[in-house]
């Protein structure tokens, strides 16, 4: 490819990786007795020359690569899809080379721009190749393409941007986008204002992710589930259990479900917590939200009822795993095990593991270490070897 004359990405003398860029002329050192009028005449001249020397535009050569790459750089340099145009191409081979806050990353951006004259689609390919190697220079690459008119920015591409600082949990920047994106005009939507309080949520910070929910509302924008769950959530993670009940029942209302990984959240906050009652609501509420209970929600469900040393209820949902046809695992075994040896109950749960084998049911490594532990601690060692031996 041709060569460009564009403006230089470093200082006078200095090295570019995979580029070559041609020294501005400097005069020769000004001699020390120099003095009087020719003095002043002789800085004169220096300065002009040095003027002219800048503003000529050295080259910079696209088909150039540096011979100091290290081996990752090589292997993410290989690793570009094929599929890549050249001219996207052409950038990565040198974003590759260059780490997070190098400066020089907006002036590579800047001849990419004048040189290949990329349209929005290009600026995509470039985003999605960063993302798909995880680069740590994605998020300044797409701050950087926002402000370019070859990128038609709009909120989606600024609520990326904000999604990508909230998983680093960059909040200032996030919130900076944000305010930039207002300052052009953009109009803020529900997607954008979910965005904002799902940062807030993960980042523990109830009031602003309660700031932006009644915004949502105030602005008659719709909330989804994601919306709710965003809120759920952060009740949950500031321990705030009955309000985020509070949302769930009043998206039953609504017919809206929020996902599973957010009912398990909060089920196993009851579960920790030892409240069977909340537990047992949550699981009655994931059922009526139309998704079928695994083991490890049985065994939040298990764990609640053991904390709260209601054992026959926990046993009763191991049963009701049988009957639906699912195979209870050893985790929920073993903590009706450990609720036994609290209450002193050996007779009753070694009647408890003689029903489940009477019904087919393996007794694992985990509940059979708890039960020998049990046994030892009892003074009973042949009982012991004996109950190894019969379990395996």
């Amino acid at each position: 490819m041709a060569s460009l004359a564009i403006t230089a990405l470093h200082s006078v003398g200095s090295k570019v990786t995979g580029a070559t860029i041609t020294k501005p002329w400097k005069p020769a050192s000004q001699c020390a007795c120099v003095s009087g009028g020719h003095g002043a005449e002789l800085q004169i001249l220096t300065a002009e020359a040095e003027e002219m020397a800048v503003s000529e535009a050295p080259r910079f050569r696209w088909d150039v690569f540096g011979s100091d790459l290290s081996d990752s750089q090589e292997r993410a340099i290989r690793g570009l899809s094929p599929k890549l145009p050249n001219r996207c191409k052409a950038l990565m081979t040198r974003v590759v080379c260059l780490s997070p806050g190098d400066e020089n990353l907006g002036a590579l951006l800047a001849y990419w721009v004048k040189a290949m004259k990329p349209k929005r689609a290009d600026w995509l390919l470039v985003l999605k190749e960063l993302k798909a190697m995880e680069s740590p220079l994605l998020a300044e690459v797409l701050e950087y393409a926002l402000l370019e008119d070859s990128f038609e920015a709009n909120v989606r591409d600024y609520t990326k941007l904000i999604h990508i600082y909230g998983k680093q949990k960059l909040l200032q920047k996030a919130e900076d986008a944000f305010h930039d994106m207002k300052g052009r005009g953009f109009p803020c939507d529900q997607v954008m204002l979910t965005a904002l309080m799902d940062m807030y949520s993960k980042a523990g910070d109830l009031t602003r992710a309660k700031e932006i929910f009644k915004e949502i509302i105030l602005l008659g924008l719709p909330l989804d589930k994601r919306a709710y769950g965003s809120m759920i959530m952060a009740y949950i993670r500031a321990a705030m259990l009955d309000k985020a009940e509070d949302i769930i029942k009043a998206m039953e209302d609504q017919q809206i479900f929020a996902g599973k990984e957010v009912y398990k959240a909060l089920l196993r906050a009851y579960s920790y917590k030892g409240d069977s009652d909340g537990a047992q609501r949550i699981f009655d509420a994931i059922q009526f939200a139309g998704v079928v209970p695994d083991t490890k929600l049985c065994a939040l469900l298990v764990n609640a009822y053991c904390l709260s040393k209601r054992i026959n209820e926990a046993v009763c949902v191991i049963r009701n795993m049988r009957t639906a046809g699912l195979t209870p695992c050893d985790r929920c075994i073993a903590l009706v095990l450990g609720a036994y040896e609290k209450a002193n109950m050996l007779e009753t749960a070694m009647g408890f593991l003689t029903e489940l084998e009477e019904n087919g049911v393996v007794i694992g490594q985990e509940p059979s270490q708890l039960l020998a532990g049990w046994f030892r601690r009892l003074g009973v060692v042949h009982e012991v070897e004996q109950v190894l031996k019969d379990l395996s």
